[in-house]
């Protein structure tokens, strides 16, 4: 079920969400990308947690959030995720509740990651829903940014 633009070209626009994130609000750069089963864009997100002191407000949730508005409706079914970097277990698990088909993910996240590195709530069978997990997409550049964030805020600390 790959969306018609390709995993590659939707993955560097969610690159580009999350460097707008970055740019504009300091926050963490994760983008986040979600179209639907014909391939057309729904919403995106970006980490908004520092912005909008919200625990809760990952680049996954905010896009699910907005796609939610436009279809009027919880359920997500046949929409593919991309995200620059693993969802953490709440994100999962929210993709699991939203009826989320596929996931496409770049960077591995492993101190957090719920989707095969620390965990791997999606293909856990106990769920009533499952999604479709495939990683590393344009890994080494979305791993390089967020690297690369995390450096320059240790020396600004400095």
């Amino acid at each position: 079920m790959m969306a018609a633009k390709g995993d590659s070209a939707w993955m560097r626009e969610a690159l580009a969400v999350a460097e707008r994130a970055r740019r504009e609000d300091d926050e963490i750069p994760v983008g986040a990308v979600l179209v639907d089963a014909q391939g057309n864009l729904l919403a995106t997100g970006s980490n908004r947690t520092i912005a909008e002191h919200d625990p809760s407000a990952h680049a996954e949730i905010v896009a699910l959030r907005a796609a939610g508005r436009v279809l009027g409706n919880y359920r997500l079914e046949g929409c593919t995720l991309y995200v620059t970097l693993e969802p953490c277990a709440m994100c999962a698990m929210a993709l699991v509740h939203a009826r989320i088909s596929r996931l496409v993910y770049g960077a591995a996240n492993p101190k957090a990651g719920a989707c095969g590195s620390v965990f791997d709530l999606l293909r856990d069978p106990r769920h009533n829903h499952r999604v479709i997990v495939d990683g590393g997409v344009l890994a080494e550049e979305a791993g390089a940014r967020l690297s690369a964030y995390f450096r320059e805020k240790r020396q600004r600390a400095r």
